[in-house]
């Protein structure tokens, strides 16, 4: 199984676009890049999506190329198909980690999501965000927020992996 990411943090963003990757991320990237080695920028892709992804996903070489494998199953010139091509594919960036273990996130990306000067990441399993801070309280917080108040205040949370098929 591959590594995960874990855990979230606020970061500059200067005027390039430059931005820190959280260490722990970084480590994820270089296990999910298959060519990476000691010496060598990990790479990753930079899914942004449609107009209603108000985020950036970072996938790593590892988990991109799985979702590519299950695109490539889909019936070709299938409408499901062209649509995840278009919005996974197309709408995407190949990039890697610099040699100061900074992502540059270029000016359409950081217009899309709103981003200035801080950038929001948090660990989504095999992928991580990118939010504009204010836009992820707004928008993701608020609905943990409120997935949370419809459930028990006493339930625990690992309950929910009893609706998980078994692996």
């Amino acid at each position: 199984m591959a590594r995960r990411f874990r855990g979230e943090g606020r970061h500059k963003v200067d005027a390039k676009g430059r931005v820190s990757i959280p260490a722990l991320f970084r480590r994820v990237l270089e296990a999910g890049d298959p060519d990476w080695k000691e010496g060598l920028r990990p790479q990753l892709v930079i899914v942004y999506g449609d107009h209603r992804r108000e985020f950036l996903e970072c996938f790593t070489i590892e988990a991109i190329d799985e979702v590519d494998a299950r695109i490539d199953a889909m019936p070709r010139g299938s409408p499901e198909r062209r649509l995840l091509e278009k919005l996974v594919q197309g709408q995407s960036l190949p990039t890697e980690v610099d040699s100061d273990g900074r992502l540059v996130l270029p000016q359409k990306l950081r217009d899309k999501i709103g981003i200035e000067s801080e950038a929001y990441f948090i660990a989504s399993g095999d992928t991580f965000q990118i939010w504009k801070p204010e836009t992820y309280e707004r928008v993701d917080a608020a609905k943990t927020r409120a997935l949370l108040d419809e459930m028990p205040e006493d339930m625990d949370i690992l309950a929910l992996l009893d609706r998980a098929p078994e692996v």
